[in-house]
């Protein structure tokens, strides 16, 4: 889980907008979720993707002002072009499904990392599928731990 702290995001009754906290970046993580998986050279949004995704949704749209990036990864198999490729198309499904569940395109970017930074080593298909992601990372409205 990754976040950079921007000048954070001011707690106010007026416009609604709550203060995020180290608690609450961890809830996104812990409860929330902040990945979602696909099959393989598929970017296509599973169903238990979409019901992540729109926990996140409901989370992004409670703060208001937090920004995200989407990552979009890709399991080893595949030249390195092929795999950047598919990333972005995996982030831009993330990107588009959070869309259609109110969360302003100007709040997140996309990223892909291909097959560059796996969270599994190993060349079989449990690590593969664990490779396979679309990750949503807080990048600004949170603060410094």
């Amino acid at each position: 889980f990754f976040f950079q702290a921007e000048d954070g995001i001011r707690d106010s009754s007026v416009t609604g907008v709550q203060t995020l906290c180290s608690s609450d970046l961890n809830q996104f993580v812990t409860e929330v979720g902040d990945r979602v998986f696909f099959d393989f050279d598929k970017f296509d949004i599973k169903a238990e993707g979409r019901a992540t995704l729109e926990k996140q949704a409901a989370w992004l749209r409670q703060y208001s002002n937090t920004r995200v990036t989407i990552e979009g990864h890709a399991d080893e198999r595949g030249t390195r072009e092929y795999n950047l490729a598919l990333g972005e198309r995996r982030a831009n499904a993330v990107v588009n499904m959070l869309t259609a569940l109110g969360v302003p395109a100007n709040r997140m970017t996309v990223i892909s990392y291909g097959k560059e930074r796996p969270a599994v080593l190993g060349s079989n298909e449990a690590a593969w599928a664990q490779n396979r992601r679309g990750v949503t990372t807080i990048t600004a409205g949170a603060p410094a731990m």
